[in-house]
């Protein structure tokens, strides 16, 4: 399966999209809820409807970039809140994502799981290219007992993700949610990563 823009596309336009739950999740929204509205910049990629990024807006950043593979994803979230910039939008690919781009803030939100597994190491040093000093990624993993190879979903367990993470990240925080929606309690990790 090549999980490329068709095959993301074709999910959207045929509304197969278990993971989207229609709103910003607690985890996340309790996370933006403590955050001083400032000139701060903040990337969602794999951003899908945006639901995040719509609540950052109404909230009052400013500086919130969206991006994902399918204009198809983001088409509901463009409808949502037709006065975001155009051009925080970004529609591509999350690795050709533009060196000199610097975030102090990326959420994660389902974007790690929808990858295919072969490209963890490249999305963690991604990432960490992405953020500037101090930059914190921020979000929710899905959590299982050994590490999932039948996907999208993909997903790890906490030694796994700390294997990941823990060789590139300053600081690493990787709790289970306790906040979670209920189909999904005691599936989810909540993540805090500084460079």
């Amino acid at each position: 399966m090549k999980l490329d823009e068709a095959y993301w596309s074709e999910r959207y336009h045929t509304n197969e999209t278990q993971w989207d739950v229609g709103y910003p999740t607690p985890p996340l929204t309790a996370y933006i809820d403590q955050l001083k509205v400032g000139e701060i910049n903040i990337l969602i990629p794999g951003c899908g409807r945006a639901y995040e990024a719509e609540y950052l807006w109404k909230s009052g950043f400013d500086n919130v970039f969206v991006l994902d593979y399918s204009y198809e994803a983001v088409a509901d979230f463009v409808n949502r809140v037709p006065d975001f910039p155009e051009d925080q939008i970004i529609i591509g690919d999350f690795f050709d994502l533009d060196a000199n781009s610097h975030f102090d803030l990326i959420l994660e939100q389902t974007f790690f799981c929808a990858l295919d597994p072969k490209l963890r190491k490249a999305y963690v040093s991604k990432m960490y290219d992405l953020l500037k000093p101090g930059g914190k990624l921020v979000g929710v993993l899905f959590l299982t007992e050994s590490e999932n190879m039948e996907g999208p979903p993909f997903m790890a367990n906490t030694f796994q993700y700390l294997g990941y993470f823990q060789p590139h990240f300053d600081k690493v925080f990787l709790r289970p949610c306790k906040n979670s929606i209920e189909p999904r309690l005691g599936r989810e990790l909540f993540v805090k990563l500084t460079k």
